[in-house]
């Protein structure tokens, strides 16, 4: 098993924007493709146990009609369950509530992915939520229904 420092604090700088993902304006529907696997049945059980609120946000309308697709707020944080599972990385991890996160600055915000799950949940956090990471708790149910697959934080 790769091993990887644990981080406590992330930094907010930004450099990408992931592709397949835009943000619409106020009260429309948030515009976002379903990734490859959203249609698993792990990822079925996951889009059930998306967050009503995530901190002070309320959720929003996607244009993606998977369940496995998910914002709140506008900006909106967006959740999408069925990226691919990450690979031993070196890349910053983070282990909240018991569910590890893999850190990506973006341009406009950080995207999260889950780390040790198979599929995998991302989500963008825009920077106007800073710091990015305290708003991953809420996403934990949602972690814990994929399935893992051996690989952790450390």
């Amino acid at each position: 098993m790769h091993r990887r420092p644990r981080l406590r604090l992330l930094a907010p700088a930004l450099t990408v924007l992931t592709a397949g993902v835009a943000l619409a304006g106020c009260g429309s529907a948030v515009e976002v493709s379903a990734p490859h696997d959203a249609g698993t049945s792990a990822c079925t059980a996951a889009g059930r146990a998306w967050p009503a609120t995530v901190s002070h946000l309320s959720r929003r309308d996607t244009t993606s009609r998977s369940p496995a697709v998910a914002a709140w707020g506008d900006p909106a944080v967006i959740a999408r369950c069925g990226v691919a599972a990450l690979a031993p990385t070196t890349d910053p991890c983070v282990e909240v509530d018991g569910v590890g996160w893999v850190s990506t600055d973006l341009s406009d915000g950080t995207r999260f992915t889950t780390f040790g799950t198979d599929p995998a949940i991302e989500v963008l956090v825009p920077q106007e939520y800073a710091p990015e990471a305290l708003l991953l708790p809420a996403f934990t149910p949602a972690a814990r229904a994929l399935p893992a697959n051996g690989l952790a934080c450390r």
